[in-house]
């Protein structure tokens, strides 16, 4: 089929008319390219917005496990932190929160040196304002963020059968769910709403057992929850203190590679069985990943300390 002269010039001009929207893929919670958790770090500004469908379009396009777009915050005390509008994107939903993008963009934010000479980066998202810190380490640095701990209370159900069967039959020691209720089912602004908060943490017997485990993509669909979290404690003599896998098929990520946000609740589990609040934890998805965890209970706070890598950067044109 042939395009006219007329309808290419069309299209020119609209691609002319729309400033490029400039973004980078960055691999978080690694310091290897090709490993840990992808996500695409998009910049916007108040001159060149994009409408709620374009966003999730864009993220559909991308087709990786998150897609976040930035908006610099104007105005503000020039003695404050830098401070930026985050939103979160999979490839079906907008997400309430997202450790390993926020982990990226304060990353990318850093590395460009587009925050100044400021090593605190603020991010305003519906989970609040989250704070990300530059924290240096010899030839490099780490991203320590601060985000909302997310609490586990006791599951609401004898039958735990079909987490069983999701999980092709493994043996289950603990099943845990979160009290934060927040998953928004209706569209809004022609997206849909996804809580990464509705989370059940399911425990097994050994590190093993998590890395070895096959499970089935159609009965997790099955499952409650939008996220399924698998986790065991670490063997003793392990760098590590506890390894997990983590599963979204719902909100379109069949294992998430290094899942941040299931962290949150992970540090609250973990931390009142083993009576600590520092972790070292290990990510056993094929990419793998690793953070470093500190749970402050007292301001229901979980820090995550973990390292980034830019692999790629481009401009979208339309």
């Amino acid at each position: 089929m042939q395009i006219s002269k007329e309808t290419r010039g069309g299209m020119a001009i609209n691609m002319i008319m729309k400033k490029p929207v400039n973004y980078f893929v960055v691999d978080a919670f690694t310091d290897s390219a090709f490993k840990g958790n992808p996500a695409v770090v998009c910049f916007l500004d108040e001159e060149n917005k994009r409408d709620d469908s374009w966003l999730q379009s864009l993220a559909t396009e991308f087709n990786l496990p998150m897609t976040c777009f930035l908006i610099p915050i104007t105005g503000s005390n020039p003695l404050d932190p830098p401070r930026f509008i985050l939103r979160w994107f999979t490839r079906f939903v907008e997400m309430d929160i997202c450790g390993h993008a926020t982990l990226a963009s304060a990353h990318i934010l850093f590395s460009n040196g587009l925050v100044g000479s400021s090593d605190i980066v603020e991010f305003a998202t519906q989970s609040g304002i989250l704070i990300a810190k530059r924290v240096p380490e010899e030839g490099s640095f780490l991203v320590e963020l601060s985000l909302p701990e997310i609490l586990t209370c006791e599951y609401n159900s004898n039958d735990v059968s079909i987490f069983s069967k999701a999980l092709s039959g493994a043996t289950i020691v603990d099943i845990k769910g979160t009290t934060t209720n927040s998953t928004v089912s209706k569209a809004l602004n022609g997206v849909a709403k996804a809580a990464s908060t509705d989370k059940i943490i399911v425990v097994l017997p050994s590190w093993e057992s998590v890395t070895k485990l096959q499970p089935i993509r159609d009965d997790i669909l099955k499952c409650p929850g939008k996220m399924l979290v698998v986790t065991a404690a670490a063997p003793p003599g392990s760098a590590y203190d506890f390894i997990s896998r983590v599963f979204g098929p719902k909100i379109g990520v069949d294992e998430s590679p290094v899942c941040g946000s299931a962290h949150c609740a992970l540090a609250h589990y973990w931390s009142l069985k083993m009576n600590k609040s520092d972790f070292l934890a290990y990510a056993a998805s094929p990419r793998s990943g690793t953070l470093k965890i500190h749970c402050d209970k007292e301001k229901q706070r979980v820090l995550l300390t973990g390292k980034a890598m830019t692999v790629m950067k481009g401009s979208v044109l339309v």
